[in-house]
């Protein structure tokens, strides 16, 4: 079957955005698959866990040596990579609107592919700056381009149904880890560390310009059969326009941030640490095989809620679904102490199986928020600003696992209940999250644009 390339209204390069305007008669989903090419590679970094273990041990293998780097300094890799993720999603937005989906995926395969091949040569030269330095920040670039650069596309194909269009793109980002985590530890038992990053970097690069070869975009004025959009705003859900810029004035957003930000700080740290974390609450009885298949079986639920709870959310409303997420969140997290107290794998990995798709149904349904409360012509770019509070996320929720456990373990504490008060912690910031999630309201009419005159 050959795919209608929209040739007619094409001009540039292969990678302008004229050459991805769908001709007509174009199957719109099609476009998901193509964004499912870019998030289930991206997606990877929610599997990183798996080699933080394995590079503590680089030198002094099972003997812990003088020179081998330390699991918080390990744990940064992973957070330097959401920094850069949030910078560049913030920073690319309106890039992105700019040039178009396709060229936004190929420069974020090249970012994310080269980022683990730089990162190749830091493990094999021991050289933990480098590995900041290819997966932190080169492939942190990679993994905020590929994020935001299917999202609005999707929304335009799909203004039917905005939140179940994100949810399929976006779910596979929390599915890739997935496929990575187990796919990880079988390679590093054949080809090491450094094997490993380079074999991935290769095959991400590959894969992800799959995607960039098949995605289009709607021609101007397309709308899917039957549909009728809405004439008038009812509440939380507008017709009009904010510009990107009006939007960082506006309450609104910084509430939306807020949210976004502490539901992430919650979860992140627990997947930045999943690995070592149900090793050390269960010593001898969970191996580290047993804890790649948890992390990706959080993957899986982290995949699975995000399209849940996003297609959920085009029914009972934004607002409402984030309610979900904060108040069974607090629930849960209170729980997951007790469950380790019990000694109970099965309660343990059942709360965060819960936690995890409410922290992937948080992502998928941001962007439809967004929509609903910023109207859709800068969705994509006040998006990619938004993903500033994952950067901080991504720092704050790694840390607070990680150096609490350090402190607690330093006081004496058992590794198995050096978690505890970390965990008591998250539920607080998500009782904050509840609270700014009510505070939302309709944009004020001073922030919107102009209604563009109709085209004759």
């Amino acid at each position: 079957m050959t795919l209608p390339t929209g040739r007619a209204a094409s001009g540039g390069g292969w990678l302008s955005r004229e050459r991805t305007v769908a001709g007509p008669g174009f199957n719109r989903w099609m476009v998901p698959p193509a964004a499912l090419c870019v998030h289930l590679c991206i997606g990877q970094a929610y599997a990183f866990s798996v080699f933080n273990l394995p590079m503590s041990k680089l030198i002094g293998g099972a003997e812990p040596a003088p020179d081998d780097w330390k699991l918080t300094e390990l744990g940064w890799i992973f957070s330097i990579a959401i920094v850069f993720l949030g910078l560049s999603a913030a920073f690319g937005g309106a890039w992105v609107e700019k040039v178009g989906p396709r060229k936004t995926m190929a420069t974020a395969a090249a970012c994310f592919g080269g980022g683990f091949i730089v990162a190749a040569l830091g493990v094999l030269w021991h050289q933990l700056w480098l590995i900041y330095l290819g997966y932190g920040v080169i492939g942190g670039c990679g993994l905020g381009l590929g994020y935001i650069s299917p999202v609005k596309t999707l929304m335009s194909w799909f203004p039917d149904r905005p939140g179940m269009a994100t949810g399929m793109a976006i779910m596979g980002f929390g599915g890739g880890a997935f496929i990575a985590s187990p796919l990880s530890v079988y390679l590093m038992s054949l080809v090491g560390v450094a094997g490993t990053f380079l074999i991935l970097g290769i095959a991400y690069f590959i894969f992800m310009m799959v995607g960039a070869m098949i995605v289009r975009t709607p021609a101007p004025g397309w709308a899917p059969a039957g549909y009728v959009a809405p004439t008038t705003s009812s509440r939380l859900v507008t017709t009009a326009n904010v510009h990107v810029d009006e939007a960082l004035k506006t309450r609104q957003f910084w509430l939306l941030w807020g949210v976004l930000c502490l539901n992430v700080t919650a979860g992140i740290g627990v997947l930045g640490q999943a690995s070592a974390m149900i090793q050390e609450m269960f010593p001898g009885t969970i191996t580290p095989a047993a804890a790649a298949g948890f992390v990706g079986l959080l993957s899986l639920f982290n995949m699975a809620g995000r399209f849940f709870w996003a297609s959920t959310s085009d029914y009972i409303g934004r607002r409402n679904t984030y309610m979900c997420f904060f108040a069974l969140g607090i629930v849960l997290y209170a729980l997951v102490p007790t469950a380790g107290q019990m000694g109970s794998v099965v309660l343990f990995v059942l709360f965060y199986a819960v936690i995890l798709s409410m922290y992937g149904g948080g992502f998928a349904t941001i962007p439809a928020y967004l929509r609903d409360i910023f109207g859709t012509r800068y969705v994509g770019a006040i998006h990619g600003r938004l993903l500033t509070a994952w950067s901080v996320a991504g720092v704050a929720g790694p840390v607070l696992v990680n150096y609490i456990r350090e402190y607690q373990i330093s006081q004496g504490v058992v590794k198995a209940d050096a978690y505890t008060v970390t965990m008591y912690i998250m539920a607080g910031l998500l009782a904050v999250g509840f609270v700014l999630n009510f505070l939302m309201s309709p944009v004020a009419d001073r922030h919107h644009m102009a209604a563009e005159p109709a085209v004759a």
